[in-house]
């Protein structure tokens, strides 16, 4: 019966989520709040649907377990060290902030300092799920704005720990601190494992699972390793999504992680949705009329507080302050974790029925408007940050940091971002001694590559920093950055600024070449079709289409901006014909040995095409190889001649060497 049970709520929630994200979609509404408001309408406290939410949580684990696998998939471990400023002083500053910021405001209402540092804890985590989802569905886990919050996501992920420990003692059972110290040890250790096997343990097991070609069971082990990580880190105290993080930062660090993302995106999608439908069933709606404007006011506070201390911490990191409000309004709503750590401090007497509710009702909103205000980030982090003041503050290290280095400079070459791109980019630059600037984001790299690079701090989407690059004398601008609302803006600016320049802009999607090109993008390189361009020109070859007719394909694609292959007429029949004389020619080699009299002859004495059909393609002498010999070549003895021709033919020409009929053919030619 409960089975039945399951598999009915399964289907109440599937439809009418389905139902309800369409219709949004139509609306151009994020997926994410449709699921959220399904969850809300068709939940205990809505229509009813369904009663027990128990089951639908459990599945809804699930889903963010396989989204944290795929994220962590996504990096490695050697990123996630690059990441260790971020996550230490980032994470580290805005869970703190947070936390002391929180408490100080609650004390005014409430009055009880526990209780308001439990409020803090609350409110210091954000989504990890809805953050992660929605910078993988934009594209921008890789731009700056996203690796500082996913640092910030990974630490706050690493809090849940000593914060659930705390919690207990805020209610007045006391601080055990061995107790404490044993658990955190425990965390340490287990972390501390994962990354050996990391290293070690599972490229092998992968290894041998794979070399029995059997799909269904390497599906069993990625999904294995995936649930049973989470588990394991779970049962140490760390969260379950942490667990599944690590999991994927394992597979990551294989050649199977390609293979593995491919086979779990399917499931991920599937329950992701599960999830989220189960955060809007916890949504009291009659709770919310009746208290609308308390929770209303508690929706302000917390966006503002985390956009305040989120922003602070990405600029604490060395962030920009565009980035860093980019940041503070990603993380500016409450964290899925908080509902665990409420529940626990309910249980603990630190939060009363209402003020639970209010809460309830308060994060549940802030996650229903994170994907509207993070779709609209970029236009309010310009915004803000160009206001006068804002500007002047937060700019000032960056032009003195620009003006001081870069010298005056024409006919040169900008490049924005020093990633793959840009860093392949400045070394055939610099070899072909064409003079260039960079200008990069990321303060680390900067601080790297400063003694070897012409390479500077700062925002390239800000006119004055282009104008510090000398943007009006400059011969060639190259983007190669992520972010693709900052490439438009450095189009857009620098064709203004210099209408003669050439820009040539990287993209992750054909979708946006269009719009750059509109702005005044010269070439737009998306990297999606390069790929897939490089893929059919190595498929063609290998079916040894000619080279010319691989050339007009690409050529064509390109100059038409990626819009479509044009019709060109490929040589079937020939190709046919080809790979028919291809299986007939054959090739041999054959030594000038002491007693031979071809030794002294040139090729064409020996009248070998004529008299046999057969070519001589190369001629080996010791260490050197001559390639197609001239006709005036003279052979030597220890030569190898390398013949080709159809197989009675090679036989003929070998019976030809060794009879010597060459000599008779020479004279009477």
């Amino acid at each position: 019966m409960a089975q039945v049970t399951l598999l009915q709520n399964l289907v109440i929630i599937l439809g009418i989520s389905a139902l309800v994200v369409f219709i949004l979609h139509r609306a151009k509404v994020p997926s994410i709040v449709g699921f959220l408001l399904a969850g809300i309408l068709m939940g205990p406290h809505g229509l009813g649907f369904i009663k027990d939410v128990h089951e639908v949580e459990l599945l809804a684990e699930i889903g963010v377990i396989l989204l944290l696998f795929v994220i962590g998939i996504e990096f490695s471990l050697a990123h996630l060290l690059k990441m260790k400023h971020l996550i230490m002083w980032g994470g580290g500053s805005q869970v703190l902030l947070s936390i002391l910021l929180s408490a100080v405001i609650c004390y005014f209402f409430i009055s009880d300092i526990y209780q308001s540092l439990f409020f803090g804890f609350l409110i210091a985590l954000s989504s990890t799920a809805i953050v992660l989802k929605m910078l993988q569905e934009r594209g921008e886990i890789d731009t700056p704005h996203g690796r500082i919050m996913v640092g910030i996501l990974i630490f706050q992920d690493l809090c849940v720990v000593p914060l659930m420990l705390l919690t207990p003692a805020m209610s007045g059972s006391g601080i055990q601190l061995l107790e404490i110290a044993y658990k955190m040890l425990k965390a340490v250790l287990i972390v501390a494992i994962v990354l050996i096997a990391a290293r070690w343990v599972v490229p092998e097991l992968l290894h041998q699972v794979v070399k029995t070609k059997s799909r269904e069971l390497f599906i069993s082990v990625i999904i294995l390793l995936c649930f049973g990580i989470a588990l394991l880190t779970s049962q140490f105290g760390l969260s379950l999504a942490l667990g599944a993080f690590l999991a994927g930062l394992i597979i990551a660090e294989s050649e199977y992680a390609s293979q593995a993302t491919s086979e779990i995106l399917p499931f991920k999608d599937s329950f992701i949705g599960l999830f989220f439908v189960s955060i809007g069933m916890l949504m009291d709606i009659s709770f919310v009329q009746t208290y609308y404007y308390k929770i209303l006011i508690a929706v302000i506070g917390i966006f503002m507080l985390k956009l305040f201390t989120g922003t602070l911490s990405a600029i604490i990191t060395g962030t920009n302050l565009k980035y860093s409000l980019h940041t503070g309004f990603g993380l500016a709503q409450v964290g899925e974790f908080s509902f665990v750590l409420a529940l626990t401090g309910k249980a603990e007497g630190l939060i009363t029925d209402e003020l639970y509710q209010i809460f309830l009702g308060s994060s549940v909103l802030t996650m229903i408007i994170t994907p509207f205000v993070i779709k609209n980030t970029n236009f309010l982090s310009e915004k803000i940050a160009a206001m006068p003041l804002l500007n002047k503050f937060c700019r000032y290290k960056e032009f003195r940091d620009l003006t001081k280095n870069i010298p005056s400079m024409n006919n040169h070459v900008i490049i924005v971002g020093f990633g793959i791109n840009g860093a392949n980019l400045a070394r055939v630059l610099s070899e072909t001694k064409i003079p260039y600037v960079v200008i990069e984001l990321n303060a680390d790299t900067v601080k790297k590559k400063r003694k070897k690079e012409p390479i500077f701090y700062g925002d390239a989407t800000n006119t004055e920093i282009l104008h510090h690059a000398s943007i009006s004398s400059a011969k060639v601008l190259v983007i190669a950055i992520s972010d693709a609302a900052a490439t438009r803006r450095i189009v857009q600016i620098a064709r203004k600024e210099n209408p003669h320049i050439h820009i040539i802009v990287r993209t992750r999607y054909v979708a946006e070449i269009d719009d750059l090109t509109k702005l005044g993008a010269d070439e737009v390189i998306p990297e999606e079709f390069e790929t897939s361009i490089e893929i059919f020109s190595r498929t063609l070859h290998y079916y040894q289409i000619p080279r010319n007719i691989i050339n007009e394909h690409i050529n064509s694609i390109r100059k038409n901006h990626y819009k479509a292959l044009r019709t060109t007429t490929l040589p079937t029949k020939t190709l046919t014909d080809r790979k028919n004389l291809m299986k007939m020619i054959e090739t041999e080699t054959y030594l000038i040995k002491e007693n031979s009299k071809v030794a002294g002859h040139t090729v064409k004495e020996l009248h070998l095409r004529a008299e046999t059909g057969v070519t001589i393609i190369a001629i080996q002498r010791a260490e050197e190889i001559f390639i197609n010999p001239s006709a005036n070549f003279e052979i030597n003895l220890g030569d190898i001649l390398y013949l080709i021709g159809k197989s009675q033919d090679l036989c003929k020409a070998i019976e030809y060497l060794e009879s010597e009929r060459f000599l008779v053919a020479k004279y009477h030619r």
